[in-house]
């Protein structure tokens, strides 16, 4: 284990929680102490959920471990089946509570309650929140799955697909049901399930009715996918439609498992994408260098897009999930990089840093280190923060999904211009830090020469004693050794675009010593310029 700030997963546990909130008619006992019951607020104020997570805690406390803990597993899980009256009962323990080694998963069964019980063994010191969703979804799936039946085909005369993977605390799947239901509609294909998120026990028994599955999130619905290929020959799309590219290659997936044309979908253009990608608006995003990192189905899909669609160039792509480091694999060796495989937050920090891109899609983590880095950042993948759960239709999958994409991902680029300019006419008198708003048509007044004078400053002694620009963080820290830049040279350097300020300022900085130039002056500057520019 690793004391760390920052965790791009949680344990096993909130994987599970994940499922349990996202279905109705579930409850979650959970063994745990009273400090681990802050994953409510996951839900509650980061997703915005109405309701708690349907979880009841046994929260033991330290005067507990003296007696005998098991009797409060026993208690909790008799209580909560009273109170909430659920369809059915996941037991499980949290990472602190399976070192006091209770079994909580061996008690539930001797309970003799009147609902069925899923019993969770989720290893919390090998595996983490992703794997823990799936596991506990595919355990769930197969406790209502497991004895012998016939298919029940719906009187409808079209096909019919389940959707799997959705849940709580998924980084846009709210958006991504609808925007896939409704794409499946227009093919003529009716929705059997869509689990877990919404699904109750009793949805969970049909899931073998349908013709085929649709896996929009492979680390969570993988592994029940082809359970239910192998248990009722139930093929499953092996394509995540997130890009106008890869949702058309869906559909043509889709339309083939369901025998209907694709066609009325395919034709025209229903994304925006690609015309604005082909505009002369963007033209100048042509060839920028992107870094990608997050969950694999995101981090791939996130590849395709850039290279295909936008034209970027991938200098970077990794993630943390394990489970799929692969595919991850595979994808970057079609770029011609070396991937990531890390779940070090400080790893991916030195990888951006050395890699200095144009843009970097990631999560909330690589949100804040690229603000430090000054270079423009889109999130693409959960762990995601509050403002990433919007309260407007936001998807990321299908064509609608692809519209959102361009906008999310141009706008932080076209934005970081727009401050470019700014910064260059920072001492113009309509835009100067002294010039008020122009719609008001008045500013207030400047300071007179007569208010210099009475401070003793004057502009130029002004310009002398402020300090120097910060530098943009670099990930590494500034030698004492570093030559001393000239007041004329700094303000130079202002005008040079802030998101690749940082890189201009350490070149020239390794100019100047490797030279052994005791202070940066405009000259130096010029001459950096020119021996980086060869």
């Amino acid at each position: 284990m690793q004391l760390t700030v920052w965790t791009y997963e949680g344990p096993p546990h909130v994987g599970a929680m994940r499922i349990a909130t996202a279905m109705r008619g579930v409850h979650y006992v959970l063994h745990a102490p009273q400090g681990d019951t802050y994953a409510d607020l996951l839900f509650t104020m980061i997703e915005r959920r109405q309701q708690r997570p349907p979880v009841t805690y046994t929260t033991f406390q330290a005067r507990d471990l003296g007696g005998d803990t098991a009797v409060l597993v026993k208690n909790a899980a008799r209580s909560a089946v009273e109170r909430f009256e659920p369809d059915a009962l996941l037991v499980g323990a949290s990472c602190t509570a399976e070192l006091i080694q209770d079994d909580p998963q061996g008690l539930s069964k001797t309970l003799g309650l009147s609902i069925p019980v899923v019993p969770l063994e989720l290893p919390s010191y090998s595996k983490k929140e992703n794997w823990g969703a799936a596991e506990t979804f595919y355990r769930v799936v197969r406790t209502f799955n497991s004895g012998e039946r016939d298919r029940k085909r719906s009187p409808s005369p079209r096909p019919s697909c389940n959707l799997l993977g959705p849940t709580a605390l998924g980084f846009r799947h709210r958006d991504d049901v609808v925007e896939i239901t409704r794409l499946l509609d227009r093919l003529g294909i009716d929705i059997n399930v869509t689990a877990p998120l919404g699904a109750r026990p009793q949805d969970i028994e049909r899931l073998p009715d349908a013709d085929f599955n649709v896996v929009l999130y492979p680390e969570i619905a993988e592994t029940a996918a082809r359970w239910l290929e192998r248990s009722f020959d139930q093929p499953w799309t092996q394509t995540v439609p997130i890009g106008f590219n890869a949702t058309r290659d869906f559909v043509k997936e889709v339309a083939e498992l369901a025998k209907v044309d694709p066609a009325p979908v395919l034709e025209g253009e229903p994304s925006r994408l690609p015309w604005y990608s082909r505009s002369i608006d963007s033209t100048y995003l042509t060839g920028k260098r992107v870094f990608i990192f997050g969950d694999a189905t995101h981090v791939i899909a996130a590849a395709r897009v850039a290279s295909e669609e936008l034209g970027f160039e991938v200098v970077g792509i990794g993630t943390y999930s394990r489970e799929l480091a692969r595919n991850v694999r595979a994808a970057a060796k079609r770029y011609g990089v070396e991937a990531l495989i890390t779940d070090d937050h400080l790893e991916v920090e030195d990888r951006v840093t050395q890699l200095q891109p144009e843009l970097v899609l990631g999560t909330q983590m690589e949100r804040h280190v690229a603000k430090r880095l000054s270079i423009p950042c889109a999130v693409i993948s959960a762990p995601v923060h509050v403002q990433d759960y919007p309260a407007r239709y936001s998807p990321q999958m299908g064509f609608e999904g692809a519209n959102v994409l361009f906008d999310t991902w141009v706008h932080p680029l076209m934005m970081g211009l727009e401050e470019h300019l700014l910064h260059m006419f920072r001492d113009d008198f309509e835009f100067s830090d002294h010039a008020g708003p122009s719609h008001l048509n008045h500013s207030p007044p400047s300071r007179s020469a007569a208010e210099d004078a009475a401070t003793g400053e004057t502009e130029a002694e002004g310009a002398k004693t402020a300090p120097p620009e910060r530098p943009a963080a670099t990930g590494a820290p500034r030698t004492a050794a570093a030559p001393v830049w000239t007041a004329e040279a700094e303000k130079e350097l202002k005008k040079i675009p802030f998101f690749v300020r940082g890189k201009a300022r350490r070149n020239t900085e390794r100019f100047a010593t490797e030279t052994g130039a005791p202070e940066i002056t405009l000259e130096v500057l010029y001459d950096a310029k020119a021996h980086f520019s060869r």
